[in-house]
């Protein structure tokens, strides 16, 4: 199941507590302080793991605690630290105050970590206040409270290349033939419900990440069909590519769909028209689709569109090889360092 936001209560463990105790032993009369320090406490920390697409794992874990850090013991023992917790997530994932909204962190780059919730501080046992002129202290200290903290994460999937379309447009079709995922397909609409993330993998072993968006139907940016729930999974794509039905049944207008997802995007955020865009048009096996080409291709002659056929694997190689470059400038673009003017003197 598709996890994409979450609410956790955090709990770092407590420092042990620190203790009195002295030392008796046989042919040591006098003794003395022997009490030890208490352990810390258990740290919470997130960690951005590549390998995971979905906050699934915290679907069902609602409070998370670590381990106290134990009691100190005589002979100046210390205690035992709190085991601390690695809580990993999906790269592209905000972490957030729970009461407040505020953004606390953005875990995008692979292993970036955060610590959350600081474990307390063991407590010091007697033995640490013996002085020249206090010999026999008969104090110790209490190990400190770990932070806890209310927290909200959600997830914005990184991927190179999104799948745009209205439901029934065959995304799911073509990312079943572009990568190696099984994807439910159906002849129906809204077959995809939550986003599929997989990859292009090419013979010199570099991949391309790519995301299968759910189907987007007019008013999405006001939140009908899936709406904003899965709009935002499109703002850290690299590159949009329009999967648009061009067989016009249904009595669909592969124009007016275009129209329609570029309005969409638009509404919820014009910084989405700046992206990289290719049009995919897809099911040229169906009787009566060539018509529709021609008129698609006069009106939007100036992006790069593609005819395919996902059903009977048709125009896939020109595709692939096209996000392949055009993935590959953008990383190249987003890699070189921004050179800034100095005011002449």
């Amino acid at each position: 199941m598709f996890v994409d936001k979450v609410i956790l209560t955090l709990r770092a463990g407590s420092g042990g507590d620190g203790v009195v105790a002295w030392r008796r032993e046989k042919f040591i009369p006098k003794g003395g302080p022997a009490g030890g320090d208490g352990g810390k406490g258990g740290t919470i920390t997130l960690q951005a793991d590549p390998q995971i697409v979905s906050l699934e794992d915290f679907r069902n874990r609602r409070i998370i605690a670590a381990r106290n850090g134990m009691p100190g013991s005589s002979s100046t023992k210390k205690g035992r630290n709190g085991e601390d917790l690695l809580l990993k997530v999906p790269c592209g994932t905000f972490v957030k105050d729970a009461l407040t909204g505020e953004t606390l962190f953005d875990l995008t780059t692979p292993l970036s970590t955060l610590v959350i919730c600081q474990g307390g501080k063991g407590g010091r046992g007697n033995f640490r206040f013996r002085s020249p002129t206090h010999q026999a202290p008969n104090v110790c200290e209490e190990g400190t409270p770990g932070e806890s903290k209310e927290i909200e994460l959600e997830l914005k999937l990184i991927a190179d290349v999104g799948l745009i379309g209205i439901p029934n447009a065959g995304k799911s079709s073509l990312m079943s033939q572009l990568t190696p995922l099984e994807v439910k397909i159906g002849a129906y609409p809204f077959t995809t419900l939550f986003p599929n993330l997989s990859y292009i993998q090419f013979e010199d072993q570099s991949r391309i990440l790519v995301a299968d968006i759910p189907g987007i139907i007019e008013g999405a940016h006001e939140d009908k069909g899936l709406g904003l729930a899965f709009l935002k999974h499109i703002e850290r794509t690299s590159v949009l590519v329009y999967v648009i039905d061009i067989s016009g049944i249904e009595e669909r207008d592969p124009l007016g769909d275009f129209e329609i997802l570029r309005s969409e995007l638009s509404s919820y955020d014009p910084a989405l028209m700046d992206k990289p865009s290719i049009i995919v048009l897809n099911k040229i096996d169906v009787e009566g689709s060539r018509a529709h080409i021609k008129r698609f291709r006069k009106k939007f002659s100036s992006y790069p569109i593609f005819e395919i056929s996902a059903l009977e694997k048709k125009g896939l190689k020109p595709l692939v090889e096209k996000l392949r470059s055009v993935v590959a400038q953008e990383k190249l673009a987003q890699a070189e360092p921004v050179v800034e003017e100095l005011p002449v003197q």
